[in-house]
């Protein structure tokens, strides 16, 4: 095995065009650690905001460092200790270290955490690891962390969707509410999605009993009383949300904090997703998709060296799916 791979690294914040593949020395796994390859990295929202600067001192804590979080690949060798994982089991889950290169290591058993706030200093410590669902590809298996794992907290966790409930998912094409949706029906929820006149019948197709679009008509006109809101886009959108949450309802926000003032008055409850997602909850999901009840939709996959073109696509905002980089067959 070669003690060099290919990385995408960014030495300053910037645009799209400071993610270069260059060739750096591969890592070693170290003591309870996995050293894995990696064939598909997904490409999350938070990553182009991390590379254009929004997060200053915080992430990432120092020059030059490798994007990605999401993977899915194959174990290349164990660290000492390591137990319950053997050299070429395909896993996914999350990593620290950086995805958006050939190789990156993880550790095999996850530290506990205790929430206490602060998500961002947490995010490294939380780190979901499963094996890949056999159902899958490897590409479509990378989208699970941060999409999947997104959706599955936000509506049971934070949001405690029961069977009967009414629930109403914002974004619903895009790559945490097209499995929200699944989730939601496939725990025995009535769905109600909103979607871009392109997507909706993509979104009729994931199972949503009624899919509003949201360029033609306001979705306040077809949902009322509804237990549980998932927000995926903020802004106007969760304001106008939380006033057809009905009395001791929900709404669950992905992307800013909802008003607590706005909240008391209507009586509801409305709150950030605060679960951070373990390897327990990514086991559950792959569960799910390997039963035939979920399944991912990839918007696009690119090469390794078009890590550029995948941030500027991601930087669009609105799509059905998530963007991928395929790194390995």
């Amino acid at each position: 095995m070669s003690t060099m791979m290919r990385a995408v690294q960014v030495h300053q914040y910037g645009g799209p065009e400071q993610l270069r593949v260059e060739e750096i020395p591969r890592p070693e796994s170290q003591a309870g650690e996995l050293l894995v390859r990696v064939h598909a990295a997904g490409v999350l929202p938070m990553e182009t905001a991390v590379r254009g600067g929004m997060f200053p001192g915080v992430m990432p804590k120092a020059f030059p460092y490798i994007p990605g979080t999401a993977f899915a690949g194959v174990v290349e060798m164990l660290g000492e200790g390591v137990t319950g994982y053997e050299v070429g089991q395909a896993i996914c889950g999350r990593s620290p270290g950086g995805t958006y290169a050939e190789y990156t290591t993880v550790l095999a058993t996850p530290p506990a955490y205790t929430w206490d706030g602060d998500r961002q200093r947490l995010t490294a410590s939380v780190i979901p690891l499963a094996p890949k669902p056999v159902t899958l590809s490897f590409d479509e298996a990378a989208t699970l962390s941060g999409g999947a794992t997104t959706a599955w907290t936000s509506l049971f966790d934070d949001g405690g969707l029961a069977a009967g409930q009414r629930t109403l998912i914002h974004g619903a094409a895009g790559g945490v509410g097209l499995f929200a949706v699944q989730f939601a029906k496939w725990k025995g929820a009535h769905v109600t999605a909103t979607a871009s006149t392109a997507n909706v019948d993509f979104v009729r197709s994931l199972g949503a009993d009624t899919v509003v679009d949201y360029t033609a008509t306001l979705f306040e006109q077809v949902a009322q009383d509804v237990d549980l809101v998932l927000d995926t886009i903020g802004g106007d959108t969760r304001l106008r949300s939380m006033k057809i949450v009905k009395r001791g309802g929900m709404l669950v926000s992905v992307v800013e904090a909802p008003p607590a003032e706005l909240a008391a008055e209507l009586g509801i409850r409305a709150i950030n997703n605060q679960t951070l997602p373990t390897s327990d909850h990514l086991r559950q999901i792959v569960a799910v998709i390997d039963a035939g009840q979920a399944k991912p939709a990839i918007r696009r996959a690119f090469a390794l060296h078009e890590a550029h073109r995948a941030h500027a696509l991601s930087e669009t905002g609105h799509g059905r799916g998530r963007i991928v980089l395929h790194i390995a067959d």
